[in-house]
């Protein structure tokens, strides 16, 4: 694949769509309805799944997992080393510090969990940005995506310090560049709660947040039911070998930790159980759950944000969306497909192998929060200051 070198590529200016005309098919809600979705072209037609693979959320979300095409991008690895002696990987496209201009707007892509830069659903939206002259870099939490584990410490859904020190490196090595976050699953939910701890001084100037569990409490009650034991199994499985890969870390570790139980889980409570609340300094899996939820952050959110889910998601539960506060924040727009599975998507033009169906929308939203940071420019000199630019109007 071949990309331009000898400037930013001009971002594309796509049609605009009224609040009238976005389709029918999709749940379209939130504070800033008015302001972002004439931007979202993509909503002025119907959600069209893909033929029979939308017949069943689960065949949808295991197609999209397991068939679904993988883009050849040649990466160039960063280990951030963390504060506390941790570490985390950053993948950037390679040789994009040389051909890209500095101030080139840059996008961080984080993961599901266990996920990494190697997944495809991260290597479409990879592409799709870098194809549009956009700087990316992949956040590969400790232990995922082969980042290195240095300390007995995962990461999880509470904890925010290599997110922040992860969009601190970031803005301190392109100051000029307006930064931009997209997180999918687990990296949706540690994203909005950045976004809420953050304000309002958050350095991001937009973000979107895909297929976000909300309320890990909900979440965990549907997780553990019906054919969700499969997804629950899987996970497992993969926190397992990564956490056998790095089991010295923990030995003779005491407390209250259970290694055997972490170590031989049979689903991903009884890992959280024995190993992530307790590395998180939470009394019980329900109490890490309660507060580790990104549902209550919304309502502090100062930044665009753009949330989108699909009705049938198994892993995301529809009844774990907090409507309410998104529909009261006046920075913050919420798309429902009615269906979609979790991080599947399986339609439009590129279906059934090709990108989701959520990356031209994804993509529509970053161009025109960068269009409207470009208008004003005055507004990125200072974090603390952004809230001008999110209370632009259309």
């Amino acid at each position: 694949m071949s990309f331009s070198t000898s400037s930013a590529a001009p971002i594309a200016m796509p049609t605009t769509v009224s609040a009238a005309a976005a389709h029918p098919s999709f749940e379209i809600l939130g504070g800033a309805r008015d302001r972002f979705l004439p931007a979202l072209s993509h909503l002025s037609r119907p959600y069209r799944p893909f033929p029979l693979l939308a017949s069943n959320r689960h065949l949808e979300t295991i197609f999209a997992a397991f068939f679904r095409s993988v883009p050849d991008v040649r990466l160039r690895r960063e280990c951030l080393r963390t504060q506390d002696g941790g570490a985390v990987a950053l993948d950037w496209v390679a040789a994009d510090h040389r051909r890209l201009p500095l101030d080139s707007p840059l996008i961080i892509l984080l993961p599901g969990l266990t996920g990494g830069s190697d997944d495809a659903y991260v290597r479409h939206m990879l592409v799709r940005a870098r194809s549009n002259g956009w700087r990316v870099v992949v956040f590969n939490s400790r232990g995922c995506g082969d980042s290195p584990v240095t300390t007995p410490q995962f990461y999880s859904a509470s904890f925010l310090g290599d997110m922040r020190e992860v969009v601190s490196h970031v803005t301190a090595r392109y100051p000029d560049a307006n930064v931009y976050a997209v997180g999918w699953s687990l990296g949706a939910n540690i994203l909005v709660r950045y976004l809420g701890q953050e304000s309002p001084s958050c350095p991001l100037s937009g973000a979107v947040s895909l297929c976000n569990p909300f309320n890990l409490v909900v979440a965990d009650e549907d997780f553990r039911k019906g054919f969700n034991n499969i997804y629950d199994k899987a996970l497992t499985k993969a926190l397992c070998k990564i956490f056998k890969r790095h089991a010295l870390l923990f030995e003779d570790i005491g407390g209250e930790y259970n290694i055997p139980q972490a170590a031989n889980a049979k689903s991903v409570r009884e890992f959280d159980d024995g190993l992530t609340r307790v590395s998180f300094g939470f009394k019980s899996v329900d109490e890490y759950y309660s507060n580790s939820s990104s549902s209550d952050s919304i309502k502090h959110v100062k930044t665009p944000l753009l949330c989108i889910q699909a009705a049938n998601d198994p892993i995301a539960p529809n009844r774990g969306i907090p409507r309410e506060d998104i529909k009261e924040n006046p920075n913050c727009l919420l798309i429902v497909t009615p269906k979609g599975g979790h991080l599947g998507w399986v339609a439009g033009d590129e279906a059934p192998r090709g990108a989701p169906w959520t990356d031209p929308l994804v993509m529509n939203f970053i161009q025109y929060l960068e269009r409207e940071a470009v208008k004003a420019p005055e507004t990125s000199i200072n974090p603390v200051d952004k809230e001008a630019l999110h209370h632009l109007e259309v």
